[in-house]
């Protein structure tokens, strides 16, 4: 293949803001990824960035949803969840001592992926979490 050439194959998912949505946008990635040895991990980042859009932004009220999309090349696997915006600031890692019962989905998250990037918007942010392949050079 050529250096400047790639398949990358992407899907997107919307779904409503309720809580039982996480489940679905699990498995919705993992059947995409099925077979693939990142699909696991893929799993848990979806639904802990799923579960932080509704807990914590305006997907979670009436009428919200989140945005899920999943990006597939040989290089990496990259998923991404949009959320509706709603709050001050923009998701990110906080350090919380060892009794505190939330605030450490972010941190895991970045802990799984090889890569963590937070986009912020008017419309909402979207959190991107990249897993590379073994094959990655970058």
């Amino acid at each position: 293949m050529h250096e400047y050439t790639s398949t990358v194959r992407v899907w997107g998912l919307s779904c409503p803001g309720f809580p039982e949505e996480v489940s679905r946008a699990r498995r919705w990635t993992r059947d995409i990824l099925h077979g693939s040895p990142l699909a696991d991990d893929a799993e848990l980042i979806v639904s802990e960035l799923s579960t932080n859009a509704i807990l914590h932004t305006a997907s979670g009220r009436e009428s919200g949803s989140f945005h899920l999309a999943v990006a597939v090349s040989a290089q990496v696997v990259a998923v991404s969840v949009t959320d509706d915006g709603g709050t001050g600031t923009a998701p990110k890692i906080e350090h919380q001592d060892q009794d505190a019962e939330g605030g450490r989905g972010l941190g895991m998250v970045s802990t799984l992926a090889h890569r963590l990037v937070v986009h912020d918007s008017e419309a909402g942010h979207t959190v991107t979490a990249e897993l590379f392949t073994n094959g990655h050079t970058c």
